[in-house]
């Protein structure tokens, strides 16, 4: 083979060529769920609690009723924001708009689930959905999991604003194939987010403990791990499949072009 490399390899798209990321479905969609499980144990060992010295204004804004009522949110934060990274590292397009594209998608997530204060408009929606649902004589459970799925429904807008603006994804030949494709992915990825939600929000009633008031234990600490990654396992494996079933439709053409 020339050194100076075939004609047709200068020619091709860079699609042909995605990211080495891209190339490995498995650890890309497990990233993470392996970042927010560490992220639990980093906690425990840590010792981070209420105790622990923040700057006021931080504390002000971070301690509270929603991060007191739904800990395991913070974890669902890292997750999400792995995802992003992830998101980028595999993205076909140029540099420049992977790299704007994750800090405008970042930056929508942290306003979405922190502002005004911890929980943001994704905690907040789902809170005032659910109990005006509970408010309405619906049965509690009806009501947890109206609430969930709003609050899934904010937390997934930002993960699909982030998909949108890092581009690089896989397109179908016809714009109808890429709107039925689209819409499935979005419904699947709303359903796996709808249940992280609900499994989340039990964290409390699975003996998740006090945290932030106090420290997590070492049993709590098993619990919290064991609750995030059941509850982002199901978005993790759409993911994989998502990107298992890319990598096989460029494979033939890489072999072909190599041949």
């Amino acid at each position: 083979m020339p050194s100076g490399g075939s004609p047709v390899a200068r020619h091709l798209p860079a699609a042909a060529f995605p990211p080495a990321a891209a190339g490995f479905p498995l650890a890309t969609a497990a990233f993470p769920l392996a970042a927010a499980g560490l992220a639990v144990c980093a906690a425990a060992v840590t010792g981070l609690s209420q105790a622990s010295a923040l700057p006021p204004e931080i504390a002000a804004r971070f301690y509270g009723f929603f991060l007191q009522q739904y800990p395991l949110f913070t974890f669902a934060l890292i997750y999400a924001l792995a995802r992003i990274v992830a998101m980028a590292a595999t993205s076909t397009a140029s540099r420049l708009r992977r790299v704007v594209g994750a800090l405008v998608g970042a930056t929508l997530l942290f306003a979405l689930s922190l502002y005004p204060t911890f929980g943001g408009l994704v905690l907040r929606a789902g809170f005032a959905t659910g109990g005006m649902t509970f408010l309405t004589y619906q049965p509690m459970n009806a009501a947890f999991a109206i609430g969930a799925a709003a609050s899934a429904f904010v937390f997934g807008s930002a993960l699909a604003v982030s998909r949108i603006l890092i581009g690089g994804g896989a397109s179908a030949p016809s714009w109808g194939r890429r709107l039925a494709v689209g819409l499935f992915h979005c419904g699947t990825g709303f359903l796996a987010l709808w249940f992280a939600f609900a499994v989340i929000g039990q964290a409390h009633p699975a003996g998740f403990g006090p945290w932030p008031r106090r420290a997590l234990s070492v049993g709590e600490t098993g619990v919290g791990v064991s609750l995030v990654l059941a509850a982002f396992l199901p978005h993790a494996i759409l993911v994989w499949l998502a990107l298992r079933g890319r990598s096989r439709r460029k494979s033939p053409d890489v072999r072909s072009i190599a041949a």
